[in-house]
């Protein structure tokens, strides 16, 4: 079929990996110091502190189920540009919120904000997609993984060190990241999609049950979106638990857990910024996806059973390879649908996304919180780990059924069928 991509143009590329790197920087700042900042208030009780950071991270997760596809949609009618740039400044003004909050209600009001607001990287993906042909997305996809990595590299650094100085300092400082970037990004991220190529505007396009039906009037698209949901929620025991585990099991610093979140950035960067432009034409997206499955199963499983913190630090480079399955798996997606579309279907899979959020931070929390308790019958700090490492086993299974390059692209007509 004839390519509805808009010429690719390096610059607004590089322009939209800056913006998320700085967003991701704002983000690593925060995260050695979130679960501290829910310990405050709760007398310092770590298994208290896991019960309500997992309810937070299903609030976070909820708000980006309901809100993603609407302003996915809305960068489909109205441009990218303009959703990127509400993004960065409702991020930096959730940021000043958490700074500010006083109880633990206000920082679920800041956690909810930060959930409507958390639509930057699944724009930026649709402007990926509308600058770059189908052939060379998976590889720009990884691009912006690596924009995840640079981002993780220095933030979780400064934001351990800024900690120890403050429990709020990192919070001013993701928020000037983030209201800089919306600076930035005023000034000189130019719009991607022209408007002789945007879609109309409807609610149905723009409610996530209404796209849920949307993916499985795709074929192939829905067992790859499921392959999505797994590897989504074997995701969310990082964000979860990591910072409790680490400081449980390793008895770690926010500072030492800030340097071992950079250094897993510096893995990534490595993987999704380099290998995966010279991997993933080599061996195929199919391919590429399920090394990537099966490298992130053996990583979370070596995060589970590490006793000593060398023995978790040795397995950052394993599980950094899981990097390749998320540029492969959308490089695939992307590829079967419209440009007209290109943001629906970003803003549906934060949707999916969001679906694991839902379920993702509230298991996770609850089993590591289970399995620290003083009187639980087995001692398995690891068990949340371990069970992610069995969602990504599922996905692989699932990935080898439904990830098929030759599956032929299938587009919805005007009328809303589908047409191969």
């Amino acid at each position: 079929m004839t390519s509805n991509v808009s010429p690719a143009r390096p610059a607004a590329v590089r322009f939209v990996l800056i913006t998320v790197a700085l967003d991701m920087l704002a983000l690593g700042v925060v995260i050695p110091v979130l679960p501290d900042l829910f310990k405050s208030f709760l007398g310092g009780d770590t298994v208290s502190a896991a019960h309500y950071y997992g309810i937070a991270g299903v609030l976070w997760a909820s708000m980006q189920f309901l809100f993603s596809p609407l302003l996915g949609a809305l960068s489909d009618r109205f441009g990218r540009r303009k959703i990127i740039l509400f993004s960065n400044a409702g991020l930096g003004l959730d940021y000043v919120l958490m700074a500010l909050s006083g109880s633990l209600l206000w920082l679920f009001i800041a956690r909810a904000v930060s959930g409507i607001c958390a639509a930057s990287v699944s724009t930026a993906s649709a402007y990926i997609a509308d600058v770059t042909p189908p052939e060379k997305r998976a590889a720009a996809f990884g691009s912006i993984g690596a924009a995840f990595g640079i981002g993780f590299v220095l933030g979780p650094a400064v934001g351990g060190t800024l900690g120890a100085i403050d429990l709020h300092l990192p919070f001013w400082v993701a928020a000037g990241l983030s209201l800089a970037n919306f600076c930035y990004g005023w000034f000189v991220l130019p719009e991607s999609l022209p408007p002789e190529k945007r879609a109309g505007f409807s609610w149905a396009r723009a409610n996530p049950v209404g796209g849920l039906i949307w993916l499985a009037g795709h074929g192939r698209l829905l067992g790859l979106a499921g392959v999505h949901f797994l590897n989504s929620l074997a995701h969310y025991v990082l964000p979860a638990t990591f910072a409790l585990y680490a400081g449980y099991r390793y008895q770690w610093s926010p500072s030492e857990i800030g340097l071992t979140l950079m250094m897993v950035g510096v893995c990534s960067a490595a993987v999704q910024g380099g290998l995966v432009r010279v991997v993933i034409p080599r061996i195929g997206e199919r391919h590429a996806l399920m090394l990537g499955l099966l490298f992130g199963g053996l990583g979370f499983a070596l995060y589970g059973l590490a006793n000593q913190g060398t023995w978790f630090l040795a397995a950052i480079p394993v599980m950094a390879i899981w990097g390749f399955a998320g540029p492969a798996m959308q490089g695939l997606m992307s590829g079967r649908v419209e440009s007209t579309d290109q943001g629906k279907l970003q803003g549906m899979l934060s949707s999916v996304m969001g679906v694991a959020g839902m379920i993702g931070p509230g298991l996770f929390t609850q089993i590591f919180a289970a399995s620290i308790h003083p009187d639980a019958h087995w001692h398995v700090p690891g068990a949340a780990f371990l069970l992610s490492a069995a969602f990504l086993a599922a996905a692989l299974l699932l990935a080898y059924r439904v990830a098929n390059q030759t599956v032929p692209l299938i587009r919805p007509d005007t009328e809303g069928t589908v047409r191969t």
